[in-house]
């Protein structure tokens, strides 16, 4: 938590955000999970020593998924969705992602619908979602708390602040084998898989900078390698970019 206490004040200085309403959320999150949430070692255990393939809600989601599938590696990973991605997986994939990274800013009629056939959902506190937690959290069948404050029962801090960020300090905390990054763009573009109505674009685009930021820094202290595949994009500094056909070499 000192690590990640400095990243923090940065946030907080940076956008505003109340850690009060924070811990709050974390607090809520935690009641809401008594009894219900999933073990970490069930997390853990989906994650330790496989591929994992973390999909961003970026502009370039629709093609990176596309060069994927077209290589035929999809089915080699354990799938997670940030968020809005979901959708993406359940509709242009017709598939389950195995865990979705989320603040439940996405559409929720498809975050439930992967929750109810099986998706693990680590499902993210913060002051500004407390009533969203209150609404979606007790409909979910899977779900455990992340936050960015003092952890609590079944709410853990694995770092990070974004939904595509947080999933990958989440695989990278569950020990997985490698991670690849795809439709993780930190560009002016946003995705239409991103959250659908931003209130402010200019916020957004802040929101991507802080994150790649952060996956900057993951990179610079994290064993587990890291692999970029997203398309038209500048790159994470510390992960390698590769194409869809060069996976198959790691696999």
């Amino acid at each position: 938590m000192k690590e990640w206490q400095a990243w923090y004040d940065r946030i907080v200085r940076t956008f505003g955000y109340s850690p009060d309403e924070d811990q709050r959320a974390a607090d809520v999150l935690s009641r809401l999970l008594r009894g219900r949430a999933i073990p970490l070692t069930r997390l853990r255990k989906a994650i330790s020593s496989q591929p994992v393939l973390i999909l961003g809600a970026g502009p370039s989601l629709e093609n990176d998924l596309k060069e994927i599938m077209d290589v035929g590696i999809l089915g080699g990973f354990v799938l997670i969705a940030a968020d809005g991605a979901t959708t993406a997986v359940l509709h242009v994939v017709k598939s389950v992602p195995r865990i979705v990274v989320t603040d439940l800013d996405g559409r929720i009629h498809d975050l439930l619908q992967a929750d109810r056939a099986g998706a693990l959902m680590a499902v993210h506190g913060h002051g500004d979602n407390i009533p969203m937690l209150e609404r979606i959290v007790p409909q979910l069948d899977n779900p455990i708390g992340t936050t960015q404050v003092q952890p609590r029962p079944n709410v853990y801090n694995f770092w990070g602040f974004t939904d595509g960020d947080r999933a990958v300090f989440l695989a990278a905390e569950m020990d997985a084998r490698f991670i690849v990054v795809a439709g993780m763009g930190f560009g002016p573009e946003i995705g239409k898989y991103s959250k659908d109505k931003p209130r402010s674009i200019s916020v957004k685009r802040k929101k991507l900078t802080m994150g790649k930021a952060l996956l900057e820094w993951l990179a610079n202290r994290t064993r587990v390698p890291l692999y970029d595949v997203t398309s038209r994009s500048e790159g994470i500094r510390g992960f390698q970019k590769i194409t869809s056909r060069e996976i198959l070499t790691l696999l």
